[in-house]
């Protein structure tokens, strides 16, 4: 197999808006400029060992495998962002190639949620906040031999050119004969991974962009065929 470069299945992202005098939570709004510099992480992918003081933005997502996603590799995703920072206007970005039925269940603390294209727009979001959507995701990817990989990334939590600590939880629900076979990155401090025969369940506390690979096999005869 050729390598390929990287394209985001489910584009999950917290990008605020920057608009003139915003202010957001305590991260990003520290009176010492060198010690916000130390502070802000560029984009590497580093875990943490145990939570801030602080509680921080978490990213829960149930994402749920069907037959007939492992023909077409779109799976059924709810997901909800808790405890957003505060900002006036906020966009979370999907790959638009990769998510439809895009649609909001649930908001709180926020004045105004819509989707627009691919993404969901937020104005006036207050710290605290809660959004939920649902939506079905083309994350499965057929491999050789009765392999899946369902890809995921990159999860962030973005301020201009900084990323800030967040939680991301992953369960995925599978259907009989599908089985977990492995996880990059694999677990460790911060990356906690558990697997049964009905489902994944991943739980991360990172700063950076985090890109998870579940890896799955099928046992019993190619659905496809």
């Amino acid at each position: 197999m050729t390598n390929r470069p990287w394209i985001p299945i489910t584009m999950l992202m917290w990008l605020p808006v920057a608009v003139p005098g915003a202010s957001g939570d305590d991260w990003l709004d520290r009176p010492d400029p060198e010690q916000t510099h130390r502070a802000i992480n560029e984009g590497q992918l580093t875990f943490l060992r145990k939570p801030p003081d602080k509680p921080v933005h978490h990213h829960r997502n149930t994402m749920v495998i069907t037959r007939r996603s492992l023909v077409d590799g779109w799976v059924r995703l709810s997901q909800c962002h808790d405890n957003l920072d505060r900002f006036p206007r906020v966009q979370v970005v999907y790959n638009r190639k990769r998510i439809r039925k895009l649609r909001i269940t649930a908001y709180r603390g926020i004045e105004r949620a819509w989707v627009e294209g691919a993404s969901v727009q937020l104005r006036n979001v207050r710290k605290g906040a809660l959004l939920c959507i649902k939506a079905e995701s083309r994350a499965l990817r057929r491999m050789a031999n009765g392999r899946y990989e369902l890809r995921n990334g990159p999860f962030m939590r973005r301020f201009l050119d900084g990323y800030f600590p967040m939680r991301v939880s992953i369960d995925v629900k599978l259907p009989p004969g599908l089985r977990f076979t492995g996880i990059s990155p694999a677990p460790q401090p911060g990356m906690r991974v558990t697997a049964d025969s009905h489902g994944v369940h991943v739980r991360a506390l990172f700063e950076g962009r985090l890109f998870t690979r579940i890896r799955l096999r099928y046992s019993r005869p190619d659905p496809a065929r």
